[in-house]
């Protein structure tokens, strides 16, 4: 049986893999997707800003960007395996958590537990959309022992 959560590593840069991975295999089984497979891809800028180009028409970086591997309105979803990928970009990550006073542990935990929600079929347009998102995020942080790196 293939692994959980797959991980690449684009940089080489990342030392805490197998403690993401775990965290979010965690996740993935409270948020009753336990069975279901990830990707989660860790890019630079320059990766994260051709995708954000092509797929989204916003030129430049984010942080983080989520493809769900089908839709929830699809007729196939909860049986699809693969619930789909995140790519996060570890230079903006680096930027945002030396902003939000914390480690890049941290901040990839929380970016990758942000893109699970998006793969759930959730945004935060408003206030109340983005309970979920920090929730998730709260709850990754805890599941890997804390959130200072």
């Amino acid at each position: 049986m293939p692994e959980t959560v797959e991980l690449l590593d684009e940089t080489g840069r990342y030392p805490h893999g197998d403690e993401l991975r775990a965290a979010l295999a965690a996740l993935l089984a409270e948020l009753g997707l336990g069975g279901r497979e990830l990707t989660v891809v860790l890019m630079d800028d320059a990766g994260i800003a051709e995708r954000n180009a092509s797929d989204r028409g916003v030129d430049g970086p984010t942080d983080v960007l989520s493809y769900p591997t089908s839709e929830p309105d699809d007729v196939g979803f909860p049986q699809v395996p693969h619930l789909g990928d995140v790519l996060i970009s570890l230079d903006t990550a680096a930027r945002q958590a030396a902003e939000h006073g914390h480690g890049l542990r941290e901040e990839v935990l929380v970016l990758a537990a942000h893109g699970v929600t998006h793969l759930r079929g959730l945004d935060h347009q408003d206030e109340r959309e983005w309970r979920p998102f920090l929730e998730a995020q709260r709850r990754i942080l805890e599941l890997a022992g804390g959130g200072a790196a």
